[in-house]
């Protein structure tokens, strides 16, 4: 796989040891856009502000842990993936966490790029099924009512929006775009 591939993903590493934090993103910094966190605080304010598509989280951290900060996450509604990257052995308790991947300290460049590339093409998949959810209903409804009575309707402009949005996403995280451009290929005029 070349650096290319996943480029455009953001991507958020949060550990509370700064050299560990510097040298996995040091591993990323030619694989894909990659920030620092060397706290749980910090992280939040970080997504908060700007888009991240993958967060890799220490579960033990001072003051937030790794596992309050995934908490918060599911709770303000974060649409990106998390990987938690930690050197605890996962138990039963993980079972209940809303983690999308789990990696054992210490984690190989390869390993940690293979999973960014991974929980990337997940996450362009699910934002491809949302998009092609908003813009069927944006499509029917522009074959169907004038363009003054959709400029008029507050939900129909916000379906809109959000399609444009996530298509503006999925097509940043996927490196086939034909798939979305298959979507352009129904007609909808005749529903």
């Amino acid at each position: 796989m070349s650096g290319t591939d996943s480029a455009d993903v953001r991507t958020l590493v949060v550990d509370d040891e700064q050299e560990v934090a510097d040298a996995y993103a040091l591993r990323l910094r030619s694989y894909c856009d990659v920030e620092t966190a060397y706290s749980g605080e910090t992280a939040l304010s970080i997504v908060d502000e700007s888009p991240i598509d993958v967060v890799l989280l220490d579960r033990h951290m001072p003051g937030m842990s790794g596992d309050d900060v995934l908490s918060e996450l599911v709770e303000r509604g974060y649409d990106g993936r998390v990987v938690m990257v930690t050197a605890v052995d996962p138990g039963l308790d993980v079972l209940g966490m809303p983690f999308d991947d789990y990696l054992c300290k210490p984690v190989e460049r390869e390993d940690i790029r293979a999973v960014i590339d991974q929980q990337r093409r997940i996450l362009a998949y699910e934002l491809l099924g949302e998009y092609f959810s908003a813009e069927a209903k944006r499509a029917v409804l522009e074959a169907e009512l004038g363009s003054e009575k959709r400029r008029e309707h507050e939900e129909y402009t916000a379906v809109a929006e959000r399609a444009e949005r996530l298509e503006r996403r999925a097509r940043r995280l996927l490196t086939d775009d034909d798939v979305l451009d298959r979507f352009d290929a129904v007609d909808r005029e005749e529903i």
